[in-house]
Parts: structure tokens; C-alpha cells; sequence
């Protein structure tokens, strides 16, 4: 039996890493999350290439949020009834199928064979635009399945709660990391050739879901209360966040802050046709609030956020949509990358106070469905945002929709620090112990 590590130390900022499943859920979660960056980065290129079309853009974010959204709050209900490790394991293993069918239709000699050798290659490849969406779909309903499972699966793999606030912040910060790398990674590859970079994606999704198996599975939290029939289940994740304002605020505050205030979906169409670069500009720009991020979490890793923890959140998200208005305005490559890498310095803040208060406040039985509700507000209002924007751009123009997305973040900031009193004077470590 494997000894179980001592509690963390105060102020200890490698706590976390020292226990051996965690380090395999990190490593695993880094090599995921690097794949998924460069199949983002690939598949919007790909697209916008054959397309020409910011709204195509818009539509790989709706292709994935649907499916996500709809099955998320049942993956909810199913992350506190099964082993959370059933669900992951499955999840991942789709999501590398996904990426193995994405490398196959990158394949020249697929597109002929669709188009019966007849056509140009370029109409050639035109000929799979449909089948990625269909597959971004797919895809889509995996993630809605693996966000809660991931989520409630993490704090099971510590010895106890003080380890928690060390492990959030190592989490986001390796999941920022692989976000740095990823983008630009994936700029690098496109170079070579889409097929290529697919097939890099599929490898490291196959490495992962091998380290995922290497993970021991955990045994449910024991149930407090009575059991609930699945309806009640399904519901009891939404009256939870809705019963609390704290938690409820600050998703609102990140939700809204990313639905309108995201610039990722357009930058194709920033790096190609305002900042006039190729798909390794593309790269750096997708790269640029990853850097940010992953080195304020790495601050935050060793000075953690404490006094005036709502405070800083609140500017952090007004600072966002400030970085965003200017971003958007600017037409120097660099000076675009600087405002980019301060959007993910700012939001960086605003992911760790987040997850941290929906760990803290949430009962352990119950992380599944709360999670389900979490990745509705968040993860899938990234997909929805990026629709927003591609519609947006299509209605107004591509610079004015990314100017109005900063405009009503920082409105969102201004009502949300007006109305929530709680997440304005909260202090982190004054929370439920």
C-alpha cells in the first residue's frame, strides 16, 4: 500500500506535486490540453482557408457548445453516480478517435477519393469542411462528459483539502502552460503541412489517455442527505449555484466576460488580414494570453491571492475588456501581441479565484453536477462566444464586434461589483473550511 504523503506545508508552493496520481493527472491534462490547443489552432486555420469566412469561425465554437451544453447536465448527474475515472477514461478515448478521424480527412488522397480525382486540389480539400464540423461535434459531446468527471476527479486524488488551493493553481497553471505551447506549436507544424500537425495531435490525445489509465480510480464521496431521483439530481446542481451568490457571481462575472470579451475565434482574420502575417503570426497571437496567464498563475502559485481576493477579480475582468478594446484597435503586430498576452494576465486571475471558490464552497458529492452547471456559465460559453463573435463580425465588421465585446465586459464588471456585495469583499481563506 502506498504511503499516503504528509499534509501540505503553509505556504508550501509544490505540495500538490508531491502526490504521485497528481502528477500522473497533470501530466496527463498538459499533454491533453497541448493536443486540443494545436487542433484548435488547425482546424480554424483549415477552415478559414477554405472558407474565407469569419462567420465559419464562429460556427466551430456553436458545432461544439450545442452538444456540449446538451448533455452536460446529465454528465453531471453521471460524474456523482459512477467512478469518475469510467467517465474520463471513455471521454478521452473518444476524443482521440476524434483526432485520429480529423488527421484522416487532412489526407490528399481522401479528398480525391471524395471528389472522384476530378477536381482541383484546393476544391478537393473543400470537400471535407462539412466532416470536420460533424467530428467538432462529436467531439463536443465528449467534452460535455469528461468537464464534470475531470473536475470532481482532481480533489480525490489529494490526500486532503489543505492540498487543494495548491493543486487549482497548479492545474490552471500547467493547463496555461500547454496553452502556451499549443498555439504556437501548432503555428510551427501548419508549416509543414495540416496533416502533419493533426498527427502530432493524435499522438500526444494517445499519450494522454494512457496516462489517464495509469491513474488509480477513487471510489464516490459517500452521499449526504437523502438520494435524489435523476431528475432531482440533474437539478440540484443549478439550485446549488443559484442558492449562493458568491459562486454565482463570479461565474456570471467569467461567463459574460468571456462570451463578449473573447478575440481567440477572429484572430485568423486579425493575423492574415489586419496585422498581415501567416499562420506563424497566427500562432504567436492564439500563443500571446497563454504567456500571460501561465506566468501570473506561476506568481500566483508562489504569492497566493488572499486580501482583497473579489477585488482583484473584478479589476482583472474590467482589465480584460480594457486589453481587448485596445487589442482590437491596434494595427502593430507587436503592440497586438503585448495587449493579447495582458488579457491572459488578467484572466488568469479571474480562473483561479473562480475555481477555487466553486471547490471551496461545493460538497465533495455533488462536484459532478456543479461542474456540469460550471462548464455550461464557462466552458461552453467560450464555443457560444466564439459564434458571437464570428456573427458579430459578420453584422458590424470584424474590429467594431471585438470593440463592443471589451465595451460590455467591463459593463458586466461595473453591475456584477454593484450587485454582489459578497464576491466584492471576499478574502480568500475566509471561506468554508
Amino acid at each position: 500500500m502506498t504511503p499516503t504523503p504528509p499534509a501540505a506545508a503553509p505556504h508550501d508552493p509544490y505540495a500538490a506535486l508531491r502526490v504521485p496520481d497528481f502528477r500522473r493527472y497533470i501530466t496527463a491534462r498538459a499533454l491533453f490540453s497541448i493536443a486540443t490547443q494545436i487542433q484548435g489552432v488547425v482546424v480554424s486555420w483549415q477552415i478559414f482557408k477554405l472558407t474565407g469566412d469569419p462567420l465559419a469561425l464562429g460556427l466551430i465554437g456553436l458545432a461544439e457548445a450545442i452538444p456540449s451544453i446538451t448533455v452536460s447536465l446529465y454528465a453531471g448527474h453521471v460524474a456523482d453516480s459512477v467512478r469518475r475515472k469510467r467517465i474520463v477514461v471513455p471521454a478521452v478515448l473518444v476524443l482521440f478517435l476524434c483526432a485520429v478521424t480529423l488527421w484522416w480527412l487532412s489526407h490528399p488522397a481522401l479528398a480525391g477519393v471524395l471528389a472522384g480525382g476530378r477536381l482541383h486540389i484546393d476544391a478537393l480539400h473543400a470537400t471535407v469542411v462539412w466532416p470536420l464540423y460533424l467530428v467538432i461535434f462529436i467531439s463536443g459531446i465528449a467534452r460535455g462528459f469528461m468537464g464534470p468527471a475531470l473536475f470532481s476527479f482532481m480533489p480525490q486524488l489529494l490526500p486532503d483539502r489543505s492540498f487543494l488551493a495548491n493543486a487549482v493553481t497548479w492545474s490552471s497553471t500547467t493547463w496555461q502552460g500547454a496553452a502556451v505551447l499549443g498555439p504556437a506549436i501548432g503555428g510551427l507544424l501548419l508549416h509543414l503541412s495540416v496533416e502533419f500537425a493533426y498527427g502530432v495531435d493524435m499522438v500526444m490525445e494517445g499519450l494522454a489517455l494512457l496516462f489517464f489509465i495509469s491513474i488509480a480510480s477513487r471510489e464516490l464521496p459517500p452521499l449526504e442527505g437523502e438520494k435524489l431521483s435523476m431528475g432531482e439530481s440533474i437539478l440540484s446542481g443549478i439550485k446549488f449555484i443559484f442558492s449562493n451568490q458568491l459562486v454565482l457571481a463570479a461565474l456570471s462575472l467569467d461567463m459574460f466576460a468571456v462570451l463578449f470579451g473573447g478575440a481567440v475565434a477572429l484572430l485568423p482574420f486579425f493575423a492574415e488580414n489586419i496585422l498581415h502575417g501567416g499562420p506563424d503570426a497566427f500562432g504567436y497571437l492564439r500563443a500571446a494570453p497563454a504567456v500571460g496567464s501561465v506566468l501570473m498563475a506561476v506568481f500566483l502559485t508562489f504569492s497566493p491571492l488572499k486580501k482583497g481576493a473579489g477585488r482583484k477579480m473584478l479589476w482583472a475582468v474590467a482589465g480584460f475588456g480594457a486589453a481587448t478594446v485596445a487589442f482590437a484597435l491596434s494595427t502593430n503586430f507587436y503592440l497586438s501581441m503585448f495587449l493579447l498576452f495582458l488579457t491572459g494576465v488578467f484572466d488568469s486571475v479571474s480562473v483561479i479565484v473562480r475555481q477555487t471558490l466553486v471547490h471551496t464552497y461545493t460538497p465533495e458529492y455533488m462536484k459532478g453536477r456543479v461542474s456540469a452547471v460550471n462548464s455550461i456559465f464557462i466552458g461552453s460559453s467560450n464555443e457560444i462566444g466564439a459564434f458571437e463573435s464570428g456573427a458579430a463580425a459578420k453584422l458590424i465588421g470584424t474590429v467594431p464586434s471585438v470593440v463592443f465585446g471589451g465595451l460590455m465586459t467591463m459593463l458586466v464588471v461595473a453591475i456584477t461589483s454593484w450587485k454582489a456585495d459578497q464576491l466584492r469583499k471576499l478574502e480568500m481563506g475566509a471561506g468554508k473550511k
